[in-house]
């Protein structure tokens, strides 16, 4: 319906649409959190830049790569430098607390209605951030959920104890308030032991990350349980007054949440789709008069919100 269309970017008067859009989570039944990777930039867990020559400069020095994401596809010749790797983006990105409080704040705007979070995000901020884990459909998978290569089934495995020891291993210490820190002087290993090499219970294979990058992505019984959620909220909310709230969301992967925004905000006749982006935030024509969209940094806008009066 929409994919073929132009789309028009209209934002207005920004303190205009920041009233609004108060005005719709004051008076809606629900809403429904569709986030994207920008709400985690917001937050401060960037993958490049000093944050990434922080943690990563020997892979830098020695791969060229300047980023998380191109180093977590780098085909590296050994398991023990591939965890090496690996471990220190899943510690820092999973396991220590995002610099900003962006998640604490879209919490504290909508904790005493009625939600749900469909997200892309695998970083594991909303839980943290207090989210009711009920509430919440991680479609693309956990950083901190392991998964057999093959796979032999469809199972995953937590990794915090594990990933700990590597990143340890490595020469690195973890603090009482969980942050990583290398001493003064010391020149991390770009290995683990072969012994913290993780493999498959099952059938031994190697194990990978619980990442949906290809078909071999595996949808555990958790990931079921929280699309049957996410399902059961659609259904009892269609017909009424729903906030498509839109965070952060680009176009890596678009039909999982901006697209079906658009198409539940063109078919449900009392939503309202909202639409907050850094510099990317539009709607379709056919949505246009229901749809609020406000263009800026998410921490920034969801600080207006807090503070805009009633």
């Amino acid at each position: 319906m929409f994919i073929n269309r132009k789309t028009t970017t209209f934002t207005g008067k920004y303190s205009d649409n920041i009233r609004r859009l108060q005005e719709v989570l004051r008076e809606t039944d629900a809403v429904l959190i569709g986030a994207g990777s920008g709400v985690s930039t917001s937050a401060g867990f960037t993958y490049s830049g000093k944050r990434f020559a922080d943690y990563f400069q020997d892979f830098w020095e020695k791969y060229g790569f300047s980023d998380m994401y191109s180093g977590g596809f780098y085909p590296y010749e050994t398991l023990e430098e591939y965890w090496a790797y690996w471990s220190r983006y899943i510690f820092i990105n999973r396991y220590t607390d995002a610099p900003k409080p962006v998640y604490e704040d879209l919490y504290e705007l909508v904790k005493d209605r009625d939600y749900f979070v469909l997200t892309t995000n695998v970083d594991h901020c909303f839980q943290k951030a207090g989210f009711d884990r009920r509430r919440l459909f991680y479609t693309q998978g956990d950083y901190g959920l392991f998964q057999c290569s093959g796979p032999c089934c469809q199972k995953t495995y937590d990794n915090e104890s594990v990933v700990r020891r590597m990143v340890e291993a490595q020469g690195y210490v973890i603090s009482e308030s969980g942050t990583l820190s290398l001493p003064e002087g010391t020149v991390p290993e770009m290995a683990v032991p072969s012994e913290l090499v993780p493999y498959c219970p099952k059938c031994g294979r190697p194990m990978s990350m619980n990442l949906r990058s290809d078909d071999s992505f595996v949808e555990d019984e958790g990931w079921h349980r929280a699309a049957g959620r996410y399902s059961d909220f659609l259904r009892r909310h269609r017909n009424g007054k729903v906030l498509l709230l839109e965070a952060g969301v680009g176009f890596n992967t678009p039909t999982i949440v901006k697209y079906s925004f658009w198409r539940m905000a063109y078919e449900w006749e009392k939503a309202v789709y909202a639409c907050l982006n850094y510099e990317e935030a539009f709607a379709p024509d056919e949505i246009k008069k229901k749809s609020i969209c406000i263009n800026g940094d998410i921490g920034a806008i969801l600080n207006q919100l807090q503070l805009q009066p009633a």
